[in-house]
């Protein structure tokens, strides 16, 4: 296999919350369902419908990326480690929130240690666009008890119980596992999280027909004081026409923007892991040498997220003016060691 940037067919999700937005993406939607998500990069197990991203480009085409890491891991993941059941660390999505998501919460580093079967779920979301006056549901106050949570889920009033925090385009929210949320309406986000499914739901705005799991996520959830945020990840750093600008690093990833101002050049850089870019505005076109009759190009518009492979080298992206995307990088397993 000779490296190349690997671009992934949507794997589109109806919800009763989504709507149509996600078109301004260069998503193709049916007219008939209101979409929520797309699933831009997923390797989930094989029992989970629809969980696994499929290549569109390229050599390897028609092939999914979890039998693509099967045969080519070293190429692929370089010093990263795969999940537990091999697949992919990451799911890469866009939501498009028409309505409310429910009220919800993903297990808790405690939670696991009693409940094998769950999986830990921390998640990030970057704000795409945003209505005005649109907020999220992060973390229950400080001064609400277990109980009084509990009390309220009966009542319908579990809503006052929760942080409101409005929000603009440009922002990043971490999420980490035990964290009470809801994305608000009016918000499309790119979200970046750990691959779990495991979802707890204790509110859901009035909606029937969705299974809650209040039992479950009164386990979950974080009360108290609220947790300890991530370190700031660092000051933007603005060059040649371009802009860099950390948002956020965890023990799970790390998430970048760039953004061109004219048009502009610059090399696309692995450091021996895989990279994932999510292309937020504008274009981008990334040229793979190998060798110069041998060459592989592919074309990123607004919307496409492609996974650059650990062993890419000699690549080079061109950025048309007033492009943005996300640059999301795994940990490697050097961090911490060297002094």
């Amino acid at each position: 296999m000779k490296p190349y940037p690997l671009v992934f067919k949507p794997i589109l999700k109806p919800k009763v919350w989504g709507g149509h937005r996600l078109a301004q993406l260069g998503k193709s939607l049916p007219a008939e369902a209101a979409i929520g998500e797309s699933w831009e990069l997923a390797d989930l197990p094989q029992a989970i419908p629809d969980g696994r991203s499929v290549i569109t480009n390229g050599p390897l085409a028609g092939r999914t990326l979890h039998e693509v890491i099967g045969e080519h891991e070293q190429q692929i993941m370089g010093a990263a480690a795969l999940t537990d059941e091999r697949g992919f660390p990451l799911l890469i999505k866009f939501l498009d929130a028409r309505e409310n998501l429910s009220v919800q919460v993903h297990p808790s580093e405690d939670y696991v240690r009693q409940h094998p079967q769950a999986h830990l779920k921390s998640e990030a979301w970057v704000v795409v666009a945003a209505e005005p006056g649109a907020v999220i549901y992060r973390g229950v106050k400080p001064d609400v008890t277990a109980e009084q949570f509990a009390a309220h889920i009966e009542t319908g009033d579990v809503v006052d119980d929760l942080i409101a925090v409005p929000v603009k385009t440009g922002e990043c929210w971490y999420l980490p596992s035990g964290t009470c949320h809801a994305l608000g309406a009016g918000i499309v986000v790119a979200e970046i999280q750990t691959p779990s499914d495991t979802t707890f739901r204790v509110f859901d705005w009035g909606r029937t027909g969705r299974e809650l799991h209040v039992s479950q996520a009164l386990g979950c959830i974080h009360f108290g004081a609220p947790a300890e945020e991530p370190e700031p990840p660092g000051l933007p750093v603005q060059a040649a026409g371009m802009k860099t600008t950390p948002l956020l690093k965890t023990g799970h990833f790390a998430i970048e923007r760039l953004e061109a101002f004219t048009d502009a050049v610059l090399p696309v850089v692995t450091s021996g892991l895989p990279v994932v870019w999510m292309i937020l505005n504008g274009r981008a076109q990334v040229a793979a040498s190998h060798g110069s009759s041998d060459s592989i190009e592919v074309d990123l518009p607004i919307g496409t997220t492609a996974l650059m492979p650990a062993a890419l080298e000699d690549t080079v992206a061109r950025l048309a003016p007033e492009t943005s995307l996300l640059r999301i990088t795994l940990p490697s397993p050097m961090e911490g060691l060297i002094a």
